[in-house]
């Protein structure tokens, strides 16, 4: 007879990096038709989508982009969780 193996299940919560330092989104885009890529962009779209529009006036026949929107996100032991208590209290201690 072999030993069993008992693997008990804790919960965690997945949830948006908020440290500090570490940007809510990193946004940039690529012309489709010709590659050209503008600038990694933090937090704010707007720049991204001005240089796809700047692009096109540029270039008429550019009109196909790519969207790459990078977030940061961070798992979280959720009530219950034996680590739960443990990251509560080093939370506490810093």
């Amino acid at each position: 007879m072999t030993p069993r193996s008992i693997i008990k299940a804790a919960e965690w919560t997945l949830t948006e990096e908020t440290a500090e330092g570490v940007p809510r989104a990193i946004f940039r885009v690529g012309c489709v038709t010709c590659g050209a890529e503008s600038e990694s962009i933090d937090n704010e779209p707007d720049p991204v989508e001005i240089w796809a529009l700047k692009h096109t006036g540029l270039n008429p026949t550019h009109r196909q982009f790519k969207l790459t929107t990078e977030w940061f996100w961070r798992v979280r032991p959720a009530p219950g969780n034996p680590y739960f208590e443990l990251e509560k209290d080093n939370q506490a201690q810093a």
